[in-house]
């Protein structure tokens, strides 16, 4: 039967998809704001360092309204474009909202305690703060809303852990984020075109360095070491090599794997790749501090999820900076994690050209079915669609401004609220979330001894060590420029 799927399949029933439409919804009412010079965006609530907690948190645009308004309107606001989306993909509305309200509620509160003054405040705040000294602990916060995650995901009573999962959905919320972001770096690119555009060409030439010696020696090693399958070792090598649960899933879409393959090799995935958001960013800040913007593109080439990826970039922006404003050094807010991103997102753009060439693959040689056709759609069906929201948010932006059809300032005014404060919120929602669907015993009670330790060592032999050094190769030398 012939597949009755059309170009614009999914277009309103999917996370990757609405990731697309509400990340792109925020961005141009930030341009509409930019144009007519009303406030469409100041509401989103921000929070910074205070040592009074009724300075912890205030709208966007201060002058707006007040803190708590700002809060408040936040929440129903993104309550209802979520909910929209939820409905859409056919959640229960309901029950998503009831858990969406209390990750929001514990995000808020791991937002706020993160940044205390004393303990993430770094030294050249320090003095507006009217403190004389702090811990700073860049990313606390992140960490804090991490740590409650992974408390209720792996030691609250079973139904409630269940109840909230029907809102944590870490993937879908750093998607938002990242086409937000999109938005971030089309601004800066406006200060630093040069710097930007270098960014993203190193990023694709690592990208497509690292993928084409990834893959075939994830397998070769699954294969030749571990004894594993065809359809273990290529869902195992795909979810290894590009982009974590997604590409084990397409790939055995692709080569028509048993189900239970790419879920077991999925639970693998989220479970490292928390550990390496965990681990990584404090390594990466000891040993690569003098290398910021190849330490920020290793996470992308090795930290496997979108949300694990972004969350440990975030951690490790934050580090960095920190760091180097102990040492004097300022450097821009942002182009780490750009850098972590970028590398990842490349990648991500792989899945449908490998599903195509997999599928083509194993009906043509292994299944040896010549008379059945590969669609070449199927590169379209694969493709991650949230990142032609980061590009139509980064190219519009970065296009208006160089164009000189909006100022500088202008852009400013309605996007600085998107790339910042929402920006910031939806990567906490990811940390939070990240940690409520992470369950460390599920690798126990799933039986995956055998396939979990050829995880860690094709991760540790082949995938770190190749991924810092081509991350090194193609970015060394490059810092963040300072804040304009």
């Amino acid at each position: 039967m012939a597949d009755e799927r059309k170009w614009y399949t999914g277009m309103f029933s999917t996370e990757d998809w609405w990731a697309f439409w509400i990340g792109l919804f925020f961005v141009i009412l930030g341009l509409i704001a930019a144009v007519t010079k009303i406030d469409l965006t100041g509401w989103i609530v921000a929070f910074g360092n205070w040592v009074d907690i009724t300075k912890s948190f205030h709208a966007a645009h201060k002058d707006l309204m007040s803190p708590v308004a700002s809060l408040i309107v936040s929440y129903v606001i993104f309550s209802i474009v979520t909910a929209i989306g939820a409905w859409a993909m056919k959640w229960n509305v309901k029950d998503y909202l009831k858990a969406w309200t209390l990750i929001f509620i514990i995000t808020t509160i791991a937002y706020i305690i993160g940044q205390y003054g004393y303990l993430s405040a770094t030294s050249n705040k320090w003095s507006k703060l009217g403190i004389s000294w702090s811990l700073q602990i860049g990313g606390a916060y992140y960490i804090i809303a991490l740590i409650i995650g992974l408390l209720i995901g792996n030691f609250a009573p079973k139904g409630f852990k269940e109840f909230m999962k029907r809102a944590a959905r870490p993937e879908w919320f750093i998607k938002i984020a990242i086409v937000a972001l999109g938005a971030k770096l089309g601004l800066k690119a406006i200060e630093a075109t040069g710097f930007a555009m270098h960014l993203l060409f190193a990023g694709v030439c690592a990208t497509i360095a690292a993928y084409l010696l990834f893959w075939p020696l994830a397998y070769t090693m699954s294969r030749k070491v571990f004894k594993l399958s065809k359809e273990w070792s290529a869902c195992l090598a795909s979810g290894i090599s590009i982009c974590g649960v997604s590409a084990a899933i397409a790939t055995a879409g692709a080569i028509r794997a048993r189900p239970i393959v790419p879920v077991m090799i999925s639970s693998l995935i989220v479970v490292f790749a928390v550990i390496e958001l965990v681990i990584l960013p404090g390594v990466l800040v000891t040993t690569w501090f003098h290398e910021p913007i190849a330490a920020g593109a290793s996470l992308g080439l090795t930290v496997k999820t979108d949300g694990a990826d972004a969350a440990a970039g975030a951690i490790l922006d934050q580090l960095m900076i920190s760091k180097a404003a102990s040492m004097g050094i300022y450097w821009d807010e942002g182009w780490i994690l750009a850098s972590a991103i970028m590398t990842k997102i490349w990648i991500d753009m792989f899945i449908g050209v490998w599903a195509f060439v997999l599928a083509t693959v194993w009906v043509y040689y292994f299944e040896r079915k010549p008379g059945e056709k590969v669609q070449k759609m199927e590169i379209w069906w694969r493709f991650p669609k949230f990142v032609i929201g980061y590009f139509v948010a980064m190219f519009s932006v970065m296009g208006l401004g160089l164009a000189g059809i909006l100022s500088h300032e202008s852009l400013e005014f309605g996007l600085k609220p998107v790339e910042g404060a929402l920006r910031h919120f939806f990567f906490m929602l990811t940390f939070t979330s990240i940690g409520i669907v992470t369950d460390f015993r599920a690798l126990k009670e799933e039986g995956l001894g055998r396939l979990a330790i050829a995880y860690a060592v094709i991760l540790a032999v082949i995938i770190i060590p190749i991924g810092w050094f081509i991350a090194w190769l193609f970015h060394h030398g490059m810092v963040p420029p300072s804040p304009q």
